[in-house]
């Protein structure tokens, strides 16, 4: 079968521990070594994974594959550096801070395979909805509706500052979740159409050793608006910080033939129902996907399947739709989101650990 994969990650902060926990499983993957600006949690990670502890530049020739989880102002330094390198790429979500830059990715790392997060989309619960809609169960998709609705980070972390700056607000934060499943499920989108808003002008933090302490929001906490895809069908997106929970499905689609309900996209497993016409709601089988994984299993995907799924060119266009989305909400006007992409094959239902 020949040498395993060398990875390496970059960035060391929490969300690493879901990657190592998915990347130590993996066949034909070895995580190699790790990396970050501060030395302490690389040490702690390298201590309790057993790769070994290395420079950014030590980490990059000496691994095949780099995973970025820096935070998303470094994703085009890191990326950009490894792909100067000759070295495969996957990235957590977004795969830029900016769309010039996410171009700038892609552009220059047209010779080696280029992935990003989120993986979601990849196991039971979402590959099983959409299994079922190819498959023809609600017939033909008309619409979609996609719903997040939260009071905001502040309650429960310590530092949510970014979330409340431009770049941040729960569209750049939890979009690409919903975004990705919307082009997943119905295909790139052509146009968007929005509006924006935001409550109140500060937020308190309510836990750490910042409790009590107010922030400036400068960004829209509230965004909404409506994708046209190039299939036709249209999706309503909901993105909003400025509510208490809802009760909606995290996202519905309404076909000819019957409603389906599709599982919370930041997660890899859940129930899906469907509603026929004439019928009652019924929960599906599942029929597709990576059973019983977590983030990293698009690393996998990436070294292994003949087309990623996710995929830098997905990533791109996922950014380019909420760019779309937003620069809509502030001009009042329909944009035409100018990028494409390939709609991801579906992933039979397999074991990998």
């Amino acid at each position: 079968m020949g040498e395993p994969v060398k990875v390496g990650i970059v960035g060391c902060g929490k969300i690493s521990e879901q990657y190592t926990a998915t990347l130590t499983k993996l066949p034909g993957l070895v995580l190699y070594a790790v990396a970050d600006l501060d030395p302490a949690p690389a040490l702690a990670t390298a201590t309790e994974t057993g790769a070994r502890s290395l420079s950014v530049d030590d980490l990059v020739d000496a691994c095949d594959l780099v995973v970025n989880l820096t935070i998303p102002a470094a994703h085009t330094e890191i990326a950009l550096r490894a792909i100067a390198g000759g070295k495969d790429v996957y990235g957590e979500k977004p795969l830029a801070a900016t769309l010039d830059e996410a171009r700038t990715i892609v552009a220059k790392g047209s010779g080696v395979r280029l992935g990003c997060a989120p993986d979601t989309v990849l196991g039971t619960g979402f590959q099983t909805a959409r299994h079922h809609l190819d498959a023809g169960l609600i017939g033909r998709p008309a619409a979609a509706v996609a719903t997040m609705v939260t009071a905001g980070p502040e309650p429960w972390h310590p530092d949510p500052d970014f979330y409340y700056r431009p770049g941040g607000g729960p569209l750049l934060d939890m979009g690409p979740y919903y975004v990705t499943a919307l082009v997943t499920l119905l295909g790139p989108v052509v146009s968007a159409i929005g509006a924006a808003s935001r409550t109140r002008d500060e937020r308190v933090i309510g836990s750490g050793y910042r409790q009590g302490e107010r922030l400036p929001v400068t960004t829209d906490t509230h965004v909404t608006g409506v994708l046209t895809h190039a299939s036709g069908a249209l999706s309503t997106l909901i993105m909003s910080f400025d509510g208490a929970a809802s009760r909606a499905p995290n996202i519905e689609v309404h076909g000819e033939l019957g409603t389906m309900i599709v599982p919370d996209p930041n997660r890899f497993d859940g129930d899906v129902l469907v509603h026929r016409v004439g019928g009652a709601w019924e929960t599906l089988p599942v029929t597709a996907g990576y059973r019983d994984t977590g983030r990293g299993i698009g690393v996998y995907d990436l070294v292994t399947a003949p087309r990623p799924r996710a995929s830098g060119e997905l990533a791109l266009h996922v950014l380019d739709v909420m760019e779309s989305l937003l620069r809509s909400a502030a001009t009042g006007r329909a944009e035409t989101v100018g990028s494409t992409c390939e709609r991801p094959e579906p992933v039979a239902l397999q074991s990998l650990v």
